[in-house]
């Protein structure tokens, strides 16, 4: 991306009017990033984006373009991993009749509740259990779609499989296997529409909006979610909470994407409409085979301090998590509290507004709560280990369990 990049900030900087010193200052970056970044460098993390597209009042998405890939490392411990994971969910096809479903028949409760205790786990920060679990899942849910083909069965099965397949699509974006966690997404939006589940293939839509907001395709994350939304509104009257939940999901996830591309209006009317359904519910509501665990005023709230990371003002993100009603523990009780993975996320985005609005100590107490509570999550997530590099910028030396925290995250060997 390096080139077009740099071609696309300089021609829009100079169709501004604007030096590299005074982007820079308008961005709230130091000129150095801007003048990497115009040399070609293609090292440019996505929040330096995100500042440059805010001065230059232009989409995130208007300054990146295609580039010439890097090499791949060639030891990548993940290609044995996710063997049988990849051979499960994206199987060699052949020119030849496909195979008659065999042995006995399927048991679709027990094949519910394997889906439930498999999303349970993920949850609860168990991703060895769940990789070893996924490709069985998949099998198991390929053989009752097979099995039954056709009827009320078939139509059952097909949405236990779009539930499967939306719950790995999200366990894929979290270890940042894309390609695999698209196909998985896909493949649960189809299955949901083939059963005539609209909110089904909805939440696929969801876990597909996360995959191309974590891979930069913030226009179509946005759109797709939009038009999901269209589909599933809620009625007026009688509406479900599940209804609610998902519609106002898919919000969230058109929010996400605008607000990262640069479009904070529409990030704005859009945190309005999830907070509106989450005000439906009036109660966080649980469904982790239907959509992302959790959905409700907590969650929402939550997600809306991601804006103001985005938009780099730390300051108010540490204000409102002290200030938010429902953001304080003890509100819990009577609004119902956020998933684990949520409040971990929420936790972190308040870490890194500690760090970045002076208090690094702060900062680090968040991180090394994290990396305990949820170990498999924390190691995952990029920002956490952009955070605790920040803090360690402001340190002149480093605890032992700043170490161990680091060590944890890959940043020291």
């Amino acid at each position: 991306m390096s080139d077009e990049l740099a071609n696309n900030v300089r021609r829009y900087r100079r169709a501004k009017g604007l030096s590299q010193e005074q982007l820079a200052h308008r961005s709230g970056l130091s000129v150095g990033p801007v003048r990497r970044i115009e040399q070609g460098d293609d090292g440019v993390r996505m929040e330096t984006l995100h500042a440059l597209a805010r001065a230059l009042g232009v989409k995130t998405s208007d300054l990146m373009s295609a580039g010439n890939p890097r090499p791949i490392q060639l030891d990548d411990p993940n290609s044995q991993n996710l063997r049988e994971l990849r051979i499960a969910l994206t199987p060699a096809i052949s020119l030849g009749p496909a195979a008659a479903p065999t042995g006995e028949e399927p048991n679709l409760h027990r094949l519910r509740r394997m889906a439930h205790d498999s999303a349970v786990l993920y949850y609860g920060d168990s991703y060895a259990s769940v990789a070893a679990e996924f490709p069985n899942l998949i099998r198991a849910a390929n053989d009752a779609v097979a099995y039954y083909d056709s009827g009320e069965e078939h139509l059952k099965a097909l949405v236990v499989r779009s539930q499967v397949l939306r719950l790995i699509s999200q366990y894929l974006t979290q270890i940042r296997q894309y390609d695999l966690a698209y196909s998985a997404a896909r493949g649960a939006i189809e299955d949901g529409q083939a059963a005539g589940d609209q909110l089904a293939a909805a939440s696929g839509v969801g876990g597909m909006c996360w995959t191309l907001i974590r891979t930069e395709r913030f226009d179509e994350a946005e759109d797709i979610a939009i038009a999901a939304m269209d589909i599933v509104e809620p009625r007026i009257m009688g509406a479900t909470p599940d209804e609610y939940a998902t519609w106002g999901g898919l919000a969230m996830e058109a929010a996400a994407a605008a607000v990262r591309n640069n479009r904070p209006e529409e990030a704005k009317a859009l945190r309005k409409a999830a907070a509106t359904a989450a005000k439906a519910v009036g109660k966080t509501h649980k469904n982790i085979l239907r959509h992302w665990s959790m959905f409700g005023p907590v969650t929402v709230t939550m997600k809306e301090l991601e804006d103001y990371m985005i938009a780099g003002d730390a300051r108010s993100v540490v204000r409102k998590a002290r200030e938010e009603e429902a953001l304080q523990e003890k509100s819990w009780q009577r609004l119902g509290g956020p998933s684990t993975n949520d409040g971990n996320r929420y936790r972190l985005d308040v870490a890194r507004a500690r760090v970045r609005s002076g208090d690094p100590t702060a900062a680090m107490e968040d991180l090394s709560a994290l990396a305990t509570a949820a170990p498999e999550w924390f190691r995952h997530q990029a920002s956490a280990a952009i955070t605790f590099e920040e803090v360690v910028k402001k340190r002149r030396t480093l605890t032992a369990e700043m170490r161990e925290v680091g060590a944890h995250l890959g940043v020291f060997a």
